[in-house]
């Protein structure tokens, strides 16, 4: 299983809110560093190396991120509401749907990206929103259960990807919370991520 380190905070429950975790990206570095691994020869049913150049690549832009095993489609409906200067921006500009994918690509390529971020600052692929299935320790059963959670990973962007002023490490899944206001690069827009049933009683 991927180790994860909280971030402040208690344990989490059933809400978006509480403690934060980070993970790095590829579930293979969280192996016990004792552990033997045993390699066995199998035979090689993988793609050419040109083949597998041309999977990464969308509209002939080389992609720096492809999507872990645990990527799912999330079960809320999430939304980014965008502010500038600290002003709501309105109409369809003000909220991006965030639900209906398993992540988002964000950066100035508008080729690939899913979430244009036009700022100079940005770069043309600048971070990623990943939507990932998660096994933890219910607190009212104890039993493990699954959860799909919003994660931001920082894809060595020139400026920097920003959760509540904390600029984030490049290449480490940082798990978002409801309510968390998230910044690229030095733009002055920011992106505040709810559901569709936050604030509800």
């Amino acid at each position: 299983p991927v180790g994860h380190r909280a971030r402040g905070g208690g344990e989490r429950g059933g809400s978006d809110k509480g403690k934060r975790e980070y993970t790095w990206g590829k579930q293979e570095d969280q192996e016990e560093p004792g552990a033997a691994k045993v390699e066995e020869p199998a035979a090689n049913f993988g793609l050419s190396g040109l083949l597998a150049e041309e999977t990464l690549t969308v509209k002939g832009v080389k992609l720096k991120y492809t999507e872990p095993a645990e990527a799912r489609v999330p079960d809320k409906m999430w939304r980014l509401y965008v502010f500038k200067n600290g002003k709501a921006l309105e109409g369809e500009a003000g909220v991006m749907h965030v639900h209906r994918q398993s992540m988002y690509l964000c950066g100035r390529e508008r080729k690939v990206v899913d979430l244009p971020t036009d700022h100079p600052s940005c770069s043309g692929q600048h971070a990623v929103l990943q939507f990932r299935e998660i096994e933890k320790d219910d607190p009212v059963t104890g039993f493990p259960r699954k959860h799909v959670y919003p994660y931001l990973m920082d894809l060595g962007s020139t400026n920097g990807s920003f959760i509540n002023t904390e600029k984030l490490e490049p290449q480490r899944y940082y798990q978002l919370l409801e309510g968390d206001t998230v910044k690229f690069g030095s733009s002055s827009r920011e992106y505040v991520l709810l559901h569709d049933q936050s604030g509800a009683a």
